[in-house]
């Protein structure tokens, strides 16, 4: 068993025993891509990048058809539609170079950090936005108007705003009029909650407690919970972030140091703070614990949500990757939250502080009216509570020390979407789609941590990943995903430049079957193609989502009977029994299992050993006469059967020798001890020669070098043999006379006259002919040249390597051109040939392990 896989188990009994169980096993939760598209296979992508680094704010305004951009030391104006059609607008915003100059003083680094990283871009007004950027550890924050897109001459000082390191979490909104951002602002300030421009700026508790422990933050999200509100409630503002947590269920892996905990804090938008108590400071602010199926998915990377069209049915989705108790492992966990799960926690019992136990604990004192960190509703206007400032002291000292809720958020149905091993996913964003069944169904769109995108739909408590597509050729974090309904497109931010990527490339799918398995909800066949849902008539598409297997004309129960245009070309091998041969299937899809049919009898391998089904194809090794029939590869998949390759293998027998009355054979092994033998003396006879060669060239070089002295006198003369690596220059040089080109033509243009070398691949000659002998007397004639159909595929295979489920390893495909092989041979490479052969192909397993190569 691995070390990975007993580490999972460990966590898996860790997660029973803190009360985290699951229904489904690790590997049930676990998703395969169905499909890869490597970098080279993209369609339909388009990139914007200039000579600037790090495209990671993203403000989409599908309305405006513009995506606003801010990287490093710029802020760009892109046609959505297509953002390299090269209409962009640009604003340069660098730092001054005595702020660069400041910043590598204070010891920061001047390749990375020492830039004006624009961090907020947001729309403040109908006609301007508003920006900050970290201005090297300097921050200013500016409003740009919208129409002339140009830098104005006055800045604001953004200290409060916007971070001093551009690698610190930050998450920022602008609600109302009124900014309301979270990071680590000031140079060694702590992590804080503030809200600026409005009349009543407030920020986070620091003492006695601090509300904020080390976190690190990762979004926010508004919800309008005050629209058709039965009880007047207030909109809220949700913030999402990890932090060093001291609750007594933490630290289970390492008692010597808290452990860092995800957590879910709200605070409400009329909040104005206290009068005497809490002046300037948050009166509503409540956080609590965000729970992932299992303890040591903590560390939380993104959140994304939906409405549905009203606030009771937001959902929130969140990545987790591995904690840091669990370095030599890499997975990650995605979970669904509902905003009643997160309303429910902040409405249980709170926690408190016990000082001489040092960590947090249940409160089950007495809790004061009106509820320490609700919003005021028409509840507590009732009682002449009409805003935080009316609040009573006692409310406000139970919020001050109270911050922390007691029960945490869990995930929908108790357990995660996805747990997948091998990956840290890095980015969300989720989009909410309407299929031919009247079902809404959400896509996930999940971006990794080396460029790869993974597009999945959640089915029930599950979900399917569509594909898995390489975004970008050399790896790189994918830092920002943006979904434009508009423009059916998702726009992926990271550093080397912005991608917009179809939401959907039906086309990838060749046929019916294949568009179904897909289970993509943008996508349905037609009868003739795979099309978008919304660009086709839905009374004749073909789809089903919950099944994936429904729908295709000509289908049986197995499948087994294909639509004519699946059927591929069937093609025709022929091989010499004894021989091996290797039968070609590449599955489209990585949910496919391979069955082989032998003139319509299923498994013709089952217990031979003379078969082996392979990732590749199937090898048929030592082959007989009765392996000669009809092959047939089809892929299987939710049962139904797709044929991907058809043979038609001839088995002949072995061709009689040229040759009536052969001599007769020494045996092999005295004859192979012999040949060698009189190589290893033949080759010491050469080296001994060419070291009394050398020998003698040295010695006279050495005597001519004394006798002419230091200079040489005369014209330098070429040598009359020029020593040259093999390369287009001998290629280049132009032919002598007449006579020459007729001489090369009879040397098959084995040498020429200006003294290059060629070499040219291929078979060697049997025999040598020496020009200073009498060549020896003809050979007989050679048999007539096989088939071009005898083949067997094994030699000279190309690779591809290819990277599927987070894994690399290699699949061979078979070249189409026929392969040429001599049939004679002095006996002793004849033979020696043959044993070869056998040894070529020894095993083939039937599923390869991570560990393969």
């Amino acid at each position: 068993m691995s070390s990975g896989t007993a580490q999972l188990l460990a966590a898996l009994f860790v997660a029973a025993v803190m009360g985290y169980p699951s229904r489904r096993s690790a590997t049930d939760l676990d998703a395969t891509p169905r499909t890869t598209v490597t970098f080279d296979e993209l369609s339909g992508v388009r990139r914007f990048s200039t000579r600037t680094l790090n495209y990671t704010t993203l403000l989409l305004e599908d309305e405006r058809s513009v995506l606003y951009v801010g990287a490093r030391g710029a802020i760009f104006a892109l046609n959505s539609s297509d953002v390299a059609d090269g209409s962009h607008r640009m604003i340069h915003w660098e730092a001054s170079p005595e702020k660069q100059l400041d910043c590598l003083q204070k010891g920061k680094n001047n390749k990375t950090e020492c830039f004006n990283h624009v961090r907020f871009l947001q729309r403040l007004n109908s006609t301007h936005l508003y920006a900050c950027g970290t201005y090297a550890f300097h921050p200013l924050c500016t409003s740009i108007d919208a129409d002339r897109f140009t830098l104005p001459s006055h800045f604001e000082e953004g200290k409060e705003k916007c971070p001093y390191d551009p690698s610190r979490g930050y998450t920022g909104l602008i609600v109302d009029g009124g900014l309301y951002t979270a990071t680590r602002y000031e140079f060694r300030s702590l992590p804080d909650i503030r809200r600026n421009l409005h009349q009543r700026p407030l920020k986070t508790e620091e003492s006695p407690l601090h509300w904020l422990n080390d976190a690190e933050f990762v979004a926010s999200v508004l919800v309008r919970e005050s629209r058709d509100s039965p009880v007047g409630d207030d909109d809220k503002i949700y913030y999402f972030f990890t932090e060093r947590a001291g609750e007594e269920t933490t630290s289970f892996f390492d008692k010597s140091q808290a452990a860092r905990v995800a957590r879910v804090a709200r605070v409400c938008k009329s909040d104005l703070g206290g009068k005497k108590i809490l002046q300037r400071k948050w009166t509503s602010f409540m956080k609590a614990r965000l729970v992932c199926y299992m303890p040591y998915y903590e560390v939380l990377r993104s959140v994304c949500s939906l409405d549905g069209g009203g606030w009771p049915s937001t959902v929130f989705y969140a990545a987790f990757t591995l904690s840091a108790q669990w370095r030599t492992m890499e997975a990650s966990a995605v979970c669904r939250y509902s905003i009643s799960e997160v309303q429910r926690a902040f409405e249980g019992p709170y926690m408190e502080y016990q000082d001489s136990a040092r960590k947090w604990s249940r409160y089950d004192g007495t809790v004061p009216e009106p509820r320490p960190g609700s919003c005021i509703t028409d509840h507590s206007r009732r009682k002449g509570y009409n805003s935080s400032q009316d609040l009573p002291n006692s409310v406000l000292d139970f919020v001050k020390l109270h911050p922390l809720m007691f029960e945490e958020v869990k995930p929908a149905g108790g357990e995660p979407l996805l747990v997948k091993k091998n990956v840290a996913y890095s980015r969300l964003a989720v989009d909410r789609v309407r299929a031919l069944d009247g079902r809404s169904y959400d896509v996930l769109f999940m971006g990794t941590g080396d460029g790869w995108i993974h597009k999945a739909v959640v089915l029930g408590s599950g979900v399917h990943i569509i594909e898995e597509v390489q975004v970008f050729r050399d790896p790189q974090p994918v830092e920002t995903l943006v979904i434009s309904r508009t423009q059916r497109s998702l726009y992926v931010g990271a550093a080397s430049g912005i991608l917009q990527v179809p939401l959907a490339t039906c086309a990838r799918y060749a046929s019916c079957y294949d568009c179904v398995l897909a289970r993509d909800p943008y996508c349905a066949w037609d009868g003739r193609a795979c099309r978008e849902t919304a660009s086709a008539d839905s009374t004749v598409l073909v789809q089903d989502m919950q099944h994936g297997n429904e729908g295709c004309r000509n289908s049986t129960a197995r499948g087994e009977s294909a639509p004519p245009w699946v059927f591929p070309p069937r093609k025709n091998r022929m091989v010499l029994r004894g021989d091996d041969v290797l039968l070609p299937c590449d599955q489209r899809s990585n949910l496919a299992r391979a069955v082989w049919l032998l003139n319509g009898t299923e498994a013709p391998g089952a217990g031979q050993d003379r078969l082996r089904v392979g990732v590749d194809g199937l090898l048929v090794m030592d082959t007989l006469p009765e392996h000669s029939g009809e092959y047939r590869c089809y892929g299987e998949e939710r049962g139904l059967r797709t044929l991907l390759a058809a043979y038609n293998l001839t088995v002949l027998p072995e061709l009689p020798r040229a040759s009536a009355t052969p001599p007769p054979r020494p045996p092999a092994a005295s004859q192979a001890a012999g040949d060698m033998k009189v190589v290893y003396v033949s080759a010491i006879t050469i080296l001994v020669g060419l070291c009394v060669v050398l020998s003698a060239v040295l010695l006279y070089v050495s005597c001519l070098q004394k006798r002419k002295g230091k200079y040489i006198l005369g014209e330098p003369r070429p040598s009359s043999v020029e020593l040259q690596t093999v390369s287009a220059n001998c290629l280049r040089k132009g032919r002598g006379s007449k006579e020459e080109e007729e001489d090369d033509e009879d040397e098959d243009g084995l040498a020429y006259p200006d003294g290059c070398l060629q070499i040219i691949p291929g078979e060697a000659p049997t025999a040598a002919v020496s020009p200073a002998k009498e060549p020896p007397a003809a050979a007989p004639p050679p048999p007539p040249p096989l088939p071009s159909e005898l083949t067997n595929g094994v030699g000279a295979l190309p690779n591809m390597l290819r990277k599927m489920n987070g894994n690399s390893y290699m699949l061979l495909q078979q070249q189409e051109e026929p392969l040429a092989s001599p049939l004679y041979s002095a006996s002793f490479t004849e033979e020696l040939s043959k044993i070869l052969e056998k040894r070529k192909h020894t095993q083939l397993v039937e599923k390869l392990d991570e560990s393969s190569v």
